[in-house]
């Protein structure tokens, strides 16, 4: 099965959606989304095609977490690769995808 990394600018973002997530609503509103999380990433690591491919790049795919949150990635045959996690209420102009 596919190995999951998160690169540099997902682990930020994850950081900060977590922290907001337990100080502004709580603890099981921030375990809660982990969970939906937890399920996604195993999905995606049985089934990588299995969600949209974005129409940003080429090989990059976008799995819609919860409405406010998107996950894009890249995978090969031993690798998911995280590459944002972006919030759906900003402006979509402020989405960079870089792959390094």
């Amino acid at each position: 099965m596919r190995t999951v990394i998160l690169s540099k600018r997902a682990s930020i973002k994850l950081e900060k959606l977590l922290h907001y997530l337990e100080t502004e609503w709580s603890e099981k509103v921030k375990q809660d989304f982990i969970n939906k999380l937890d399920k996604s990433l195993e999905l995606i690591k049985q089934y990588p095609e299995s969600s949209e491919k974005s129409k940003l790049k080429k090989g990059l795919h976008r799995c819609v977490i919860t409405r406010q949150t998107t996950l894009f990635y890249q995978h090969d045959s031993t690798l998911i690769k995280v590459i944002t996690i972006f919030d759906t209420r900003m402006n979509p102009k402020k989405l960079k995808i870089k792959s390094k």
